[in-house]
């Protein structure tokens, strides 16, 4: 059934969000564990959730919507094609606490794919269009989208070009682009984020010409000098697996990007400030390695990182692993590490 426009205005959103600089949403990666993880370490970060369906929360027996308070600045990305279904649950998200909703239109899986969904929409900016203008009448929280440059053979600069002036008449003005084309035949996920080029000076090109839309870059991104170079030329930058092997980058972005006069938190500090939320998920039924397993990372390039990052993986996932497992790799690691 074709989605009816509906008569009423947008709603003005409540919050005016700073996207200088942001963790893609990234599955299996981004959950409420990582989130709270990372805002330890900043407290200006946007933060994304992993890619949630339509489907799941509408559909689905678990509550695909939970988070913690302390993540805020949080986005819920969605995977959909369905007007009707994207406003409903943005509808939801918003009544939620959320501070933005966004449209997946990048991921180039088959799965994502077969559900008409992800990377494949860039083809159909029209029902990208009528999907931000369904979920702005009914939420009052920024409405945004995460595309690429484009796909397949379709990879000019008009095509993408046409792909903004469609979606941005419905009102849409915050766009994320990940400088690389998606290929959505022949290649796999990770191929996609890898072998197709990057093309940063095309999103800097969508910049000059669309002065008026807030424009992130995403794509290869692996430190926040990048990130102060990207900033010269767009609104924002994402940064995605980057921040999640190595997560204390995440540790001078505030600093460094949002220019705050505060001590920046050392590794000991946040494992320190991850101890008590550690407990109370293990106290609620939850397992240790649930947690950990996105702290792996955290002393990456360091003497004694291995040990740490072996303790971990051997013992978290343990029946009845508590916090002396953290503890206990933090010893090792000491142990380890040349005088």
């Amino acid at each position: 059934m074709k989605f009816e426009e509906s008569v009423l205005k947008p709603i003005t959103p409540r919050v005016t969000l700073d996207r200088t600089f942001s963790i893609a949403p990234m599955l299996d990666w981004t959950d409420r564990h990582y989130r709270y993880f990372a805002r330890l370490m900043s407290a200006n970060t946007l933060l994304y959730t992993e890619m949630v369906t339509t489907g799941a929360i509408i559909y689905g027996s678990g509550d695909y919507l939970a988070y913690n308070e302390e993540e805020h600045p949080l986005a819920l990305q969605l995977g959909g094609s369905n007007p009707k279904d994207l406003a409903h649950c943005a509808k939801l998200a918003a009544e939620r606490g959320y501070d933005e909703v966004n449209i997946n239109v990048g991921c180039p899986s088959d799965r994502v794919q077969n559900g008409r969904f992800g990377a494949c929409l860039m083809g159909e900016p029209e029902l990208v269009a009528q999907s931000v203008d369904a979920m702005k009448q009914v939420a009052d929280i920024p409405i945004t989208v995460k595309t690429r440059i484009g796909i397949d053979e379709q990879d000019s600069y008009e095509f993408l070009t046409h792909f903004i002036d469609v979606v941005s008449t419905k009102g849409c003005t915050d766009f994320t682009i990940h400088a690389r084309k998606a290929w959505l035949q022949g290649l796999s996920p990770k191929e996609n984020r890898e072998i197709p080029p990057l093309d940063y000076e095309r999103v800097y090109q969508l910049k000059r010409d669309y002065p008026h839309l807030n424009i992130s870059i995403n794509g290869g991104v692996t430190s926040l000098q990048q990130a102060k170079d990207h900033l010269q030329h767009v609104d924002g930058v994402m940064v995605g697996r980057e921040a999640y092997h190595n997560p204390y980058i995440l540790s001078q972005v505030d600093q460094l990007l949002y220019h705050h006069d505060k001590p920046q938190l050392s590794r000991e500090e946040v494992i320190e400030l991850m101890l008590p939320y550690i407990e109370r998920h293990i106290q609620q039924g939850g397992r240790l390695n649930h947690i950990t397993r996105h702290m792996i990372g955290l002393f990456q390039g360091l003497p004694g990182s291995r040990s740490w990052r072996r303790y971990l993986s051997e013992n978290a996932h343990k029946a009845g692993a508590g916090i002396e497992v953290v503890q206990g790799a933090i010893a090792l690691m000491n142990e380890n590490a040349p005088a």
